[in-house]
């Protein structure tokens, strides 16, 4: 970071932290220390503030770079966006609106700011479109209430990711990092905020499942919101694909994906996993049942686009590449309880799913335990691999907990 962003973004710190000076820059011990007290890693998972419960899960180029380890956070990249977190104590601020009020004027934004409903609570999104020294600075904002609500008033979560108002090409990581905040555990499996702001989910409607699996309840604009998510998270994964980053990046598009999509496709799974089994699922009986619905699903590639189908759209017109099919398949599974995943490969171009099921077959080793395999794309049994594809060195394999 350098220039007039760099001079604006010591003039923002002067206003983050409420001194006419700014708080002294952290030097090294300091930073390493506040990087102790944070309960997760910073990188490549979300990342809890457990004394607030929200949590945030950023791109791997994020680092931890200003803070007071009690209620401000600032993460900086290197190539110059930055996100900007703070919590307000309950009593501070009456509402989100009257909060994202007082950041409008301190910061004398001209952009918009806009009302809208976060898991039944009022949240506040903001345009950022202001100056700061020789620096025009824009980016997106949020305003969330959080947990913990008492007489005295509630607590909310300010989030702000900006950059060079030059730079148009970062507004994706900007909205794509805000929308993978969680304000508390419940939401670390639902859609995010940003997604929520920019498609309401709209009444229930019924649709019927691929392969004639029975009919399920989805939300009016769920599919369509589900393939805004893919396409944004594959523009900002494809920042990453020629760098250092791109395994943590490949597993944050796939991490974000299923956050969004586990609550979408609930009542799916649960009608699929009745179909199949009834009340009491065998693991690998029920891995196998889920795995010959995604194996007759017709195979599609989109080279022009995404190349991946949203899980939504997947489950109802049985269509989809095979991380698509791999990824739902380990969310029916998920639902009912299996610890199931995905691995994907590079060097074969091929994904598919891991389950912790007994039985004989070819496993995959990660974390302490030996997943069985699941081809998605061919009618095979559970458990059988391609001998051109079983060397497990050239897969990466991915939990999403």
């Amino acid at each position: 970071m350098s220039g007039p962003l760099k001079e604006a973004y010591g003039v923002f710190r002067s206003v983050w932290h409420g001194a006419p000076g700014g708080t002294s820059r952290y030097k090294k011990e300091s930073l390493f220390l506040l990087l102790l007290m944070l309960p997760a890693a910073l990188q490549a998972e979300w990342v809890s503030f457990p004394s607030w419960g929200f949590f945030i899960d950023l791109p791997e180029e994020y680092e931890l770079s200003d803070g007071d380890m009690k209620s401000t956070y600032t993460f900086v990249s290197a190539a110059g966006p930055m996100v900007s977190l703070k919590v307000y104590p309950a009593g501070a601020y009456r509402s989100a609106e009257d909060l994202a009020e007082t950041i409008r004027k301190q910061l004398n934004n001209r952009g918009e700011t806009e009302v809208f409903e976060y898991r039944n609570k009022k949240a506040v999104m903001l345009e950022l479109d202001f100056s700061l020294g020789n620096a025009a600075v824009s980016g997106f904002g949020l305003c969330l209430e959080l947990d913990g609500g008492s007489a005295s008033g509630t607590p909310f979560l300010l989030a702000l990711a900006y950059g060079d108002k030059a730079d148009r090409g970062i507004a994706v990581l900007h909205l794509s990092c805000l929308d993978a905040i969680a304000p508390n555990a419940g939401s670390l499996r639902a859609p995010g905020p940003i997604t929520a702001y920019s498609f309401p989910r709209g009444g229930r409607k019924t649709a019927a499942l691929a392969g004639g699996a029975g009919e399920a309840l989805f939300f009016e604009h769920d599919a369509e919101a589900a393939q805004f998510v893919v396409d944004r998270e594959d523009l900002v994964l494809r920042r990453y694909v020629q760098t250092p980053l791109w395994k943590e990046a490949w597993e944050r598009f796939y991490r974000i994906i299923y956050r969004d999509s586990f609550e979408r496709v609930q009542n799916a799974a649960f009608v699929l996993e009745r179909s199949w089994s009834g009340s009491a699922p065998d693991a690998r009986a029920l891995a196998d049942k889920a795995l010959k619905w995604v194996q007759d699903f017709k195979y599609e590639r989109d080279l022009e686009g995404s190349d991946f189908v949203n899980l939504v759209t997947a489950a109802a017109e049985g269509r989809g590449d095979c991380d698509s099919r791999a990824l739902l398949w380990a969310v029916i599974l998920e639902h009912a309880n299996i610890p199931a995943g995905i691995i994907v490969s590079a060097e074969y171009g091929h994904a598919m799913g891991i389950v912790d099921a007994e039985g004989a077959g070819a496993r995959f080793p990660m974390d302490g335990t030996r997943w069985l395999v699941a081809e998605t794309t061919a009618h095979v049994d559970i458990g059988m691999i391609g001998q051109s594809m079983s060397d497990t060195n050239k897969w990466l394999g991915f939990r999403f907990e």
